[in-house]
């Protein structure tokens, strides 16, 4: 059961509420620069959309499908990842890409290990439903905008656009097809990308995650997981070239895709706003999001600003 935090909690330092790849990046930021921070978080567990569910013994990762660096500070946060034993390179090649592409990471206990580590030692509450703002000398709302206006009128975060995915895990009894890492099914009107987890995971189980088109989780939003399985595993039979019908399961998510936006991280008076959606959306986005509001958080406490 979820905890409902109330506007006259605790009064702390900073609240970070969410506690996904942005707000478990400022929390860290906060912590190593002597600023007390509590971190608010609804479910039981970090990483948000860099989310790894464990099926058949195995980590399935349904969220973000891997990571990747051209920011020379988190590229040396993926090799300090590396070096744990916790990311490793996995494929720069993905059928259907055009051009070179960056090389694409993946993680061995899943991506959301990688959250777990940054979330080591850090005050976090899980199970915390935020249904207003909390008491703080700063707020940082690391989630979507449409969220986060549940909690404070921020400009920047109405002028956010997020798009829907349908995630689904496809079982198959045995690997049929040919090998490859991942595909981008362009302009297909049903299936966006698909991943190859037992090679992104190396352990070659017969396991691929399917991503929709923001359309088609659009316009099965309210339906059973049957007939939106159906379609995606039909999807991607076509696609990849396999026979068979795998076992399924869909993982829905309201704001899977922002529109690129700029800008870093927003600030209304005391409330800050960071996550994936200020540049292109990926993991190194919301990592640098959090960072840099935590920076300015710092900076502001440290001048007549704040």
């Amino acid at each position: 059961m979820a905890t409902s935090v109330p506007l006259e909690c605790e009064r702390v330092t900073v609240v970070v509420v969410g506690a996904g790849m942005a707000g478990l990046a400022c929390a860290r930021e906060l912590v190593d620069a002597g600023v007390p921070v509590r971190v608010l978080e609804r479910s039981g567990e970090p990483g948000g959309r860099l989310a790894s569910i464990k099926r058949d013994g195995r980590m399935v990762d349904v969220g973000a499908a891997y990571v990747t660096a051209d920011d020379p500070a988190f590229h040396g946060r993926l090799q300090t990842w590396r070096i744990d034993g916790l990311a490793h390179p996995w494929t720069d090649t993905f059928q259907g890409q055009h051009g070179t592409a960056p090389m694409r990471w993946s993680a061995p206990g899943g991506l959301r290990s990688l959250a777990a580590d940054l979330a080591r030692e850090l005050q976090i509450g899980y199970r915390t439903e935020v249904t207003e703002l909390p008491e703080a000398e700063a707020v940082v709302l690391a989630m979507p905008g449409p969220e986060a206006l549940r909690l404070a009128d921020i400009p920047a975060a109405r002028e956010q656009v997020w798009s829907p995915v349908v995630t689904a895990i496809l079982t198959y009894a045995e690997r049929t097809w040919r090998p490859f890492a991942g595909a981008f099914v362009n302009d297909h009107p049903v299936l966006a990308t698909v991943c190859d987890d037992g090679d992104r995971r190396g352990d070659l189980a017969p396991v691929l995650v399917a991503h929709s088109t923001p359309a088609f989780a659009a316009g099965h939003e309210g339906d059973d997981e049957g007939p939106a399985g159906m379609l995606l595993a039909e999807a991607v039979g076509e696609a990849i070239g396999i026979g068979g019908k795998p076992e399924v399961e869909l993982i829905r998510w309201r704001y899977a895709a922002p529109r690129p936006g700029h800008g870093g991280f927003a600030r209304h008076g005391n409330v800050y706003l960071a996550g994936d959606a200020f540049g292109r959306p990926r993991v190194q986005t919301a990592w640098l999001s959090g960072r840099a509001a935590a920076r300015d958080l710092i900076q502001r406490r440290q001048s007549t600003d704040w």
